[in-house]
């Protein structure tokens, strides 16, 4: 059972996630690799909205998307782009991530690499993914302009689109975790953790949802 004060829970980190910054014309927009089909969706349609003129997917496979992305999530991001009207000619696709930080780093390699002269990027990524993303990209590529989008989509939106609501809450509590112990380990820029969203986090590992969390300790505050 998933209690009323565990969803309250979950809605308050979700927010969290989510840093509600209004998309502007940049110079790439790069859509991280995931399970996430909506992904390479929602880049279409900022590309569609002339918030970039070129498209890089990035993304190798992992466990939860071997089985459905075989051609691995940048291809099958590309695929899907093409099929829904952008020119093969302004995609570019980086196979190799297996995480946000490779994801960032062979982006930029590739786009150094083709001549493209980036001095703003739109990271498209999944709704809870938005924070991590951008933390990541102002560490790993702080000469540029970072700005965060994802699908607007409410938590149980999302929910519904995945179809297991325990999963998507184990999600949301370890990519919280990340954002508190990437920074020490130099992943990630620091972040300010709200007191209440803090308590949430908290609340939902007591109540078990636990299994994306890393085994390690994590800082209180």
């Amino acid at each position: 059972m998933i209690s009323a004060q565990d969803w309250a829970d979950a809605r308050r980190v979700w927010d969290y996630h989510q840093m509600g910054q209004t998309p502007r014309p940049c110079s790439v927009a790069i859509g991280l690799g995931s399970h996430d089909l909506g992904v390479a969706d929602t880049a279409v349609n900022l590309y569609k909205r002339g918030m970039a003129p070129l498209l890089l997917f990035t993304g190798a496979t992992s466990p939860t998307t071997r089985e459905r992305m075989p051609r691995g999530e940048a291809v099958h991001y590309q695929e899907r782009a093409v099929e829904l009207g952008v020119p093969s000619t302004a995609i570019l696709v980086e196979p190799r991530a297996r995480n946000t930080g490779e994801n960032i780093r062979f982006s930029r390699e590739l786009l150094e690499k083709e001549g493209v002269e980036v001095s703003s990027v739109l990271l498209v990524s999944k709704p809870y993914e938005e924070r991590r993303a951008y933390a990541t990209a102002r560490k790993l590529w702080p000469a540029v302009e970072v700005f965060s989008a994802s699908a607007p989509m409410t938590l149980d939106e999302y929910i519904d689109s995945i179809g297991d609501a325990r999963l998507v809450i184990d999600m949301l509590v370890g990519a919280l975790q990340r954002l508190m112990i990437y920074p020490e380990q130099g992943f990630m820029i620091s972040q300010s953790v709200p007191a209440d969203v803090l308590e949430a986090y908290e609340r939902l590992c007591e109540a078990g949802f636990t299994s994306r969390l890393l085994a390690t300790d994590v800082p209180s505050s």
